[in-house]
């Protein structure tokens, strides 16, 4: 009896001794096994979760989730954010001007084509009337900096609206939305080719400005197009003339500097502004790795429309381009003003949930997303005919070799 009194105390002792090492590897252990259990039950979670369903919540949930102060506009700070892009394309123009080096020009060509796309989402802002609360200062900003790069300010802005307020709807939106199937067999196997192999895509947007998206009809720079009302003519007249006096400035510039300076001072500065544009708006809405619904009839709504969109990483080009990677909450307030968007996205997380989607992080440059660029355009090619809640299919024939292409042709034919 002693004896196992003995051996008991000396084992308590010996427990009691044990080296606070051994207890901190057992505490990990457990820590680590409930992390694995948490993972599993998340992973069940989303397993079971539809992007397609109603969220469970209202997007006044979403709206009251924004500090007050997001919502309150500073035409002064607005006003700073243009004198300094200006200035950074002044800058730059004379610069490259002044070294006229082959070895200057390409950096010279991405840098300016980076601030063009700058240029344009300030006037974007004004679009929205996030810019400030006066109108007439808006369109003044506006018209400076999208005529600059060749954009029409008011003919842009009201199909820009018409995007925002039906986005997600595969018949009412305006950009970037999907070619239902049986339009999507009628085209030309080049004319499916050109759509969904880059670069071209990444050229598309002079195109929309002049001819709209498939199966829609008009010209942001006719006043009679359908894009607009009658008392909106007024505005696309204005517009399209503010265009044209952009357009004949180039020319008489190339009279007296030559063309070949105009191309490399503003021509090709312009084209990757145009690539910047259609590569940033088409993977908003588009080359998430997981689905993303799009909606007819009553299952749509403007909140669940916009929440189909998608945030994106660009890396130190984030503020360069003032934030327009926060899209998401710029779809469901775009009222908000673009350097508060960054906190106004991470006050609404906890409403949004499963529903916001974390964008992947990049490096200083966002060299990530030409893959998912790449991805998309083979894999989201059109969505069905029939169906209220609808996502894109493929088009596998498309993805094949060329003899592939020929043997549709020639099938086709017959």
């Amino acid at each position: 009896m002693q004896t196992q009194t003995q051996t008991t105390t000396t084992t308590q002792m010996t427990m009691t001794r044990r080296p606070a090492a051994d207890q901190v590897v057992v505490q990990q252990e457990a820590a680590a096994k409930a992390t694995e259990d948490m993972k599993s039950r998340q992973q069940v979670v989303d397993a079971g979760f539809d992007a397609g369903k109603p969220p469970p919540f209202r997007i006044g949930d979403v709206r009251a989730a924004v500090p007050e102060h997001c919502w309150r506009k500073s035409p002064w700070r607005s006003l700073w954010y243009v004198a300094r892009d200006v200035a950074v394309v002044a800058a730059l123009g004379a610069a490259a001007a002044a070294m006229d080096s082959w070895a200057v020009w390409p950096l010279y060509w991405a840098a300016q084509g980076t601030m063009f796309w700058a240029l344009f989402v300030l006037g974007h802002d004004c679009g929205h009337g996030s810019f400030s609360d006066n109108a007439t200062l808006n369109s003044v900003v506006g018209h400076l900096l999208h005529s600059f790069i060749l954009v029409p300010y008011h003919g842009w802005r009201i199909s820009h609206r018409t995007h925002h307020q039906n986005h997600g709807h595969i018949h009412r939106d305006e950009s970037w939305h999907p070619i239902t199937e049986g339009l999507y067999r009628q085209l030309e196997t080049r004319t499916k080719k050109l759509r969904f192999t880059v670069p071209f895509p990444l050229l598309a947007f002079p195109v929309y400005l002049l001819y709209r998206s498939p199966g829609k009809t008009g010209s942001h720079f006719l006043p009679s197009s359908e894009l607009f009302s009658p008392k909106e003519k007024g505005d696309v007249m204005l517009s399209t003339t503010c265009w044209c006096i952009m357009l004949a400035s180039l020319f008489a510039m190339a009279c007296a500097f030559g063309p070949a300076q105009v191309l490399k001072m503003y021509g090709l500065p312009y084209l990757v502004f145009v690539m910047w544009l259609d590569l940033v708006t088409y993977l908003h809405h588009h080359g998430h790795h997981e689905r993303l619904p799009w909606y007819r009839g009553e299952e749509w709504s403007y909140l669940r429309g916009g929440l189909t969109t998608v945030d994106r990483d660009y890396g130190w080009i984030n503020k360069i381009h003032h934030d327009i990677g926060t899209h998401v909450i710029h779809h469901l307030f775009p009222q908000i003003p673009h350097y508060h968007l960054v906190e106004a996205t991470k006050a609404a997380k906890p409403v949004l949930g499963r529903y916001y989607r974390e964008p992947q992080k990049s490096g200083p440059l966002p060299l990530h997303l030409l893959g998912v660029l790449l991805r998309s355009l083979r894999v989201d090619h059109f969505v069905s005919d029939h169906g209220d809640v609808v996502y894109y299919q493929t088009d596998h024939e498309l993805n094949t070799s060329a003899p592939g292409w020929a043997a549709q042709n020639h099938h086709k034919q017959k």
